[in-house]
């Protein structure tokens, strides 16, 4: 029978603790909603609950964030995180989901379709990393020597009253997006946690530079090329620039384009009705990929499908 009730959920992969999040299991196609850097399964709680009616939806805590463990020793690459996807679906019997990326989380399922492309069947990146070089100025110096320091400094330093006041505050002043300004709260609030900060600190310094980001996903982009592909971005996006998604759109011209009008870096959070919907289309209304050897020969060499 299917259990389309939400359900917070902890798994033990290799030693280590994953909590995710699940509904509607047996009710159709998986989809796997990865989250960006310095937040949690939580950035999808906008959208979570109406997605379940109709399609398995599995929201995990990347390693190093939320409530999933954060090892010292952890990998926090790319491909050690879609790694860690892709056990996470062996171990709960999911054969092929259509991947959601959002932020760094973008980053992942790019790096996912590349590394599995026989557990993926389509990919869908919101305001993505990995498109380009260009990023917001606060995340460029994530990447400096003494980042650490500097946050447990300042998450023990300011008081929660101190920085709930300048959450409010912000919200009245309305210079960025609201699902912005609390995206950075929640990033500050998570810094409180040792293991959560270093893994946080450690996952920025493979992926960022101080000039940008290190990580250029665009090249390996003709790779997705028979991977049905969504991109969605906001045109107030202030962390990642607009023109990254669209750019990517140019190399893949048989992908899906929505630009959310007025939306910052969290479009699926400022208008989740569009975006439920959106996504509910974008599944219902594409064949998945094919996920075999001849195909990702073709896409490797860059032969063209035939028929």
């Amino acid at each position: 029978m299917a259990d389309q009730s939400p359900q917070e959920r902890e798994i033990l992969l290799h030693g280590q603790r994953v909590s995710y999040r699940e509904t509607g299991r047996g009710e159709g196609p998986t989809v796997l909603l990865v989250h960006g850097l310095a937040a949690s399964s939580r950035t999808w709680a906008p959208v979570f609950d109406a997605l379940g009616g109709g399609l398995h939806v599995i929201a995990p805590d990347l390693l190093g964030h939320g409530a999933s463990e954060a090892p010292r020793s952890g990998d926090y690459s790319l491909g050690g995180y879609a790694t860690g996807l892709r056990d996470l679906l062996a171990a709960l019997d999911v054969d092929r989901a259509t991947i959601v990326g959002h932020s760094f989380g973008g980053g992942i399922a790019m790096q996912f379709a590349h590394q599995f492309p026989e557990f993926t069947e389509r990919v869908v990146l919101v305001s993505s990393g990995g498109l380009g070089h260009d990023l917001t100025l606060a995340l460029r110096a994530a990447s400096l020597p003494g980042t650490e320091l500097v946050l447990r400094s300042a998450a023990s330093l300011t008081p929660p009253w101190m920085r709930r006041a300048a959450h409010r505050l912000a919200h009245r002043v309305g210079a960025a997006p609201r699902s912005d300004i609390d995206g950075v709260h929640t990033a500050l609030e998570t810094f409180a946690d040792r293991g959560t900060r270093g893994a946080f600190v450690q996952t920025a310094r493979g992926a960022l530079e101080p000039s940008g980001q290190r990580l250029d996903g665009a090249q390996r982009l003709h790779l997705l090329e028979e991977v049905p592909v969504l991109l969605v971005g906001g045109n107030r996006d202030r962390v990642i620039p607009l023109a990254h998604t669209l750019a990517a759109h140019d190399r893949l011209p048989d992908s899906r384009l929505e630009v959310f009008d007025g939306a910052g870096h969290f479009p699926h959070a400022e208008q989740p009705d569009r975006f439920v919907g959106l996504l509910r289309d974008f599944v219902d209304g594409t064949a998945p990929a094919e996920g075999d050897r001849d195909a990702l020969r073709r896409r490797i060499l860059g032969i063209p499908r035939v028929g």
